[in-house]
């Protein structure tokens, strides 16, 4: 049974991780490029509002879940550990700031770079490298 909970815990963090980065791959291939062609940027907006809050959401729940992984692997002191959670923290006021500031197109730029190095450096630890 233990085992089954640390595989949902893991679950949980890797389909919030999709969500998040895998949301923004979506929003920057498919739904800004068609959007910003409409005369109409009230639905753009709303929609990466909407995207924004449920990103809020996920990283929520990698935090959560993240917390739990990391203390079940003792990896507190870990440096890669450490350099992901002010990656993440750092996300988390860009993606706070760029709801603000929507305009500010750097901040997507910046978000998703960011969130691409943080799955790698997810990936470092939950395969012992870290």
């Amino acid at each position: 049974m233990e085992g089954e909970l640390w595989h949902a815990i893991r679950w949980l963090h890797v389909i919030a991780m999709a969500f998040f980065v895998g949301g923004q791959i979506f929003l920057a291939a498919a739904v800004v490029p068609v959007e910003r062609r409409s005369p109409d940027r009230e639905r753009l907006r709303a929609i990466a509002r909407r995207f924004g809050y449920g990103t809020l959401v996920a990283i929520g729940v990698l935090l959560a879940t993240g917390i739990a992984l990391a203390d079940r692997r003792h990896l507190w002191s870990d440096g890669t550990l450490h350099l992901k959670l002010a990656l993440v923290a750092l996300v988390a006021v860009l993606v706070v700031w760029h709801m603000r500031r929507p305009n500010m197109h750097v901040l997507e730029a910046a978000i998703f770079v960011l969130s691409l190095v943080i799955v790698w450096l997810g990936l470092t630890l939950a395969h012992g490298m870290g």
